[in-house]
């Protein structure tokens, strides 16, 4: 159960909750969702000051914006919808990241029955945040372009597969 709670909230922070529905993520955020280019965790890592998960979970979730902004080709005459789905997964990714802090902090002194209904708190918020991420996306992917829509199936597909066949600690892909 531990190693799922800490894939979904991988998932959630970068987007994640976009895993389950591909990329459609909060990643959640819960969700929230998942992973970032690269390049862009390698140069987290190498060298770098230690940051605050927080603050690595908000730049997960940026990083995330960004790749798919680039890959989905998003147009100038889709901005308005792009950004707010955008701002939904920046929602969810903070509200995961609320839900899991409390989660961490209660966790050492909880009881089983306590445990389980936190985790039902989040299972909860996932799927409201999710819903979210979907009413946010809708008109986005309405408004694509078949290639546009095209880049997004495959994208999202790629990015649920990448997620549920990762090995342990391997590195998901963007």
């Amino acid at each position: 159960m531990k190693r799922t709670m800490i894939i979904l909230a991988l998932a959630l922070a970068t987007g994640g909750a976009l895993g389950s529905m591909g990329v459609l993520a909060q990643g959640a955020a819960p969700k929230a969702s998942a992973a970032m280019p690269a390049s862009a965790s390698a140069g987290a890592s190498a060298g770098a000051a230690p940051v605050a998960p927080a603050a690595k979970r908000e730049a997960r979730v940026e990083e995330r914006i960004a790749y798919l902004h680039k890959q989905l080709k998003i147009t100038p005459a889709q901005e308005p919808q792009w950004k707010t789905f955008a701002e939904v997964m920046r929602a969810n990714g903070q509200n995961m990241g609320r839900l899991y802090r409390q989660r961490a902090q209660a966790e050492p002194t909880q009881s089983a029955l306590d445990n389980m209904k936190q985790y039902a708190l989040l299972a909860q918020a996932h799927a409201d945040d999710m819903k979210q991420l979907v009413d946010a996306f809708e008109p986005l992917y309405d408004s694509m372009s078949p290639e546009q829509k095209k880049l997004a199936d495959t994208t999202f597909r790629q990015h649920d597969r990448g997620a549920r066949s990762a090995k342990p600690g391997a590195a998901a892909k963007p």
